[in-house]
């Protein structure tokens, strides 16, 4: 049967109908192209934008660009007439290298989706810019509530803001900033708690995801350390790798809060007595320390400029390659080269353990005298066992003895029972630090003037350290130190005191004073000896960053 030439009229409409609607959506969008959503729209009053997978089309002024290949390929923008919603965020960041300039007011099309934790906009598929608009940054502090309802918002903290953390700084142009003043261990006794440091903390991130970045950011005329200050800093909140960061829009500027030491504070006395932790001083290469001759030799002048510097008359080393006398006497013979011939000598461990690591002690020669033989300790517990001297000033006096230690780490491999993370604060291994503690305690209390130092791998407040000041040690940083400087090592931006120099109580009424050197905890990691991933302009054969535990240094009057 032949259609009716009602139902031909019926199929040509309906065909001119779908090629109308096909010509419409092929047709470009432009800035009369009207917006489907609002931004918080999209964003939503969760984690999660409640359009996962939908095209949708914004509006909203262009607050930050990032749209170098070497950045993060993509610009924010901010609805300027925001929903009164608290709970949502009126930023977006859209993933797109179509040519836009802060300022623009701009209409966006593309997927929402949620990319490692971020809202954006992905793929886009169009860009429109359709005139000029301005976004004032929110004035916001630390700590903030919430940190999700400003996910892409432009933020100014007009407050006083504190480096706290740069261990990423020369690697991935990351830098960690926090309100009033640097962050310290919780377990460290400065009245801190997790909570309250991570609410007071920010990452500051430098709009790029390249590693090892060209220009590292806050080394123009000096490289930032923390405890230096900023006030004013303005960004984009974005997410990304499990952290909330701010991208800054303007340039952050540094104040030197935190100067440089270019020497340690005086303690007195008429004998020196230090701690300091090496980093892995090994003469043998591709082990824990350098990975060939240039970066030994990198390291040995850093090292020997740092002990140098310290000029103290008995040193406690520690992370010196168990390898016989072979490295500490390497360390000896660059410092006698320096100081003068058989101006240094060390003390053979009796007992130096079977870690690749072990404890060592160097002395100025014509400062003090050994008195006896070296001795250690044979308990099980001990991976590194202590190294025990008496020494006696040169020039006649009374006699104390060192006690050099390094007590197991906080890393939790290989950890089980009471070794493992007890959810105190104190790591893995607790357990056993206290357990050396009480052995190092009993060699202690049989000596007449005892003085225990080294890295304990314990904060002050906790356990093996409370373990030793409560069988009559005293610690001495306790005493002569301010709390604000009491911190000799940085962990996840947080400062605190893992070497100590503890004394018996008729002995420490013969410190004279007591300090620690910063000269490595507040130093970013590039400064170091290493040549992976470190800038050559930045290395200097000086005693900043020579480690990455600060040296401790006392006073003994025992003449």
């Amino acid at each position: 049967m032949r259609p009716t030439a009602a139902a031909l009229a019926a199929v040509l409409t309906a065909g001119l109908a779908v090629a109308a609607q096909a010509a419409e959506a092929a047709e470009p969008e432009t800035c009369g192209t009207p917006a489907t959503h609002q931004i918080a729209q999209v964003q939503g009053g969760g984690d999660a934008t409640p359009v996962p997978g939908r095209t949708v089309r914004v509006e909203g002024v262009v607050t930050a660009d990032f749209q170098r290949s070497d950045q993060l390929k993509g610009f924010f923008v901010q609805d300027p007439t925001p929903d009164g919603d608290p709970v949502t965020s009126d930023g977006i960041f859209v993933y797109s290298a179509q040519e836009v300039q802060p300022g623009d007011r701009v209409l966006a099309t593309g997927k929402a989706v949620e990319f490692n934790g971020l809202t954006e906009l992905s793929p886009v598929t169009s860009v429109n810019v359709c005139g000029k608009g301005k976004v004032a940054p929110a004035a916001v502090r630390l700590p903030l509530k919430d940190l999700e309802r400003y996910e892409g918002v432009l933020l100014r903290f007009g407050q006083k803001l504190t480096a706290t953390e740069t261990y990423r700084l020369g690697r991935y142009g990351e830098l960690t900033v926090s309100a009033g003043g640097r962050l310290f261990q919780p377990t460290d006794g400065h009245r801190s708690t997790q909570a309250g440091n991570n609410a007071r903390r920010l990452l500051v991130d430098d709009g790029s995801n390249v590693q090892n970045p060209p220009t590292i950011p806050y080394t123009d005329r000096r490289v930032v350390r923390i405890g230096d200050s900023t006030s004013g800093l303005t960004g984009v909140l974005s997410y990304g790798f499990g952290l909330y960061r701010l991208e800054p829009t303007r340039p952050a500027h540094f104040a030197r809060s935190n100067p440089r030491p270019d020497k340690p504070r005086p303690v007195g006395g008429d004998v020196r007595v230090a701690s300091f932790n090496t980093l892995n001083w090994f003469t043998t290469l591709n082990k824990r320390g350098a990975n060939s001759a240039a970066e030994q030799e990198r390291q040995l002048a850093k090292l020997t400029a740092a002990l140098r510097g310290l000029d103290a008359d008995v040193a406690g080393l520690m992370e010196v390659e168990n390898n016989g006398d072979t490295a500490v006497k390497a360390l000896v013979d660059r410092l006698n080269t320096a100081a003068g011939a058989g101006t240094y000598s060390w003390v053979r461990h009796p007992n130096p353990g079977t870690d690749e690591i072990h404890v060592a002690l160097i002395y100025k020669t014509r400062r003090v005298t050994p008195v006896g033989a070296a001795r250690s300790s044979t308990e099980p517990v001990f991976e590194r066992p202590p190294l025990v001297q008496a020494f006696r000033p040169a020039s006649g006096g009374a006699a104390f003895t060192l006690i050099v230690n390094h007590f197991k780490s906080k890393g939790c491999g290989g950890a089980t029972g009471a070794d493992q993370d007890q959810g105190d604060g104190q790591s893995c291994f607790n357990a056993r630090r206290v357990l050396q503690a009480k052995a190092v305690g009993a060699l202690a209390a049989k000596e007449r003037n005892p003085l225990v130092l080294g890295d304990l791998n314990a904060y002050t407040a906790e356990d093996p350290v409370k373990t030793l000041t409560g069988g009559g040690l005293v610690g001495q940083t306790e005493r002569f130190v301010r709390p604000r400087d009491r911190y000799s090592y940085v962990f996840d931006g947080q400062s605190g005191e893992l070497d100590h120099v503890l004394a018996g109580k008729a002995l420490s009424r013969r410190v004279t004073g007591a300090t620690i050197w910063h000269v490595n905890s507040d130093e970013p990691t590039f400064l170091d000896y290493n040549t992976e991933y470190n800038p050559p302009r930045f290395y200097a054969p000086d005693a900043f960053r020579s480690s990455d535990h600060d040296p401790v240094l006392i006073g003994l009057r025992l003449r």
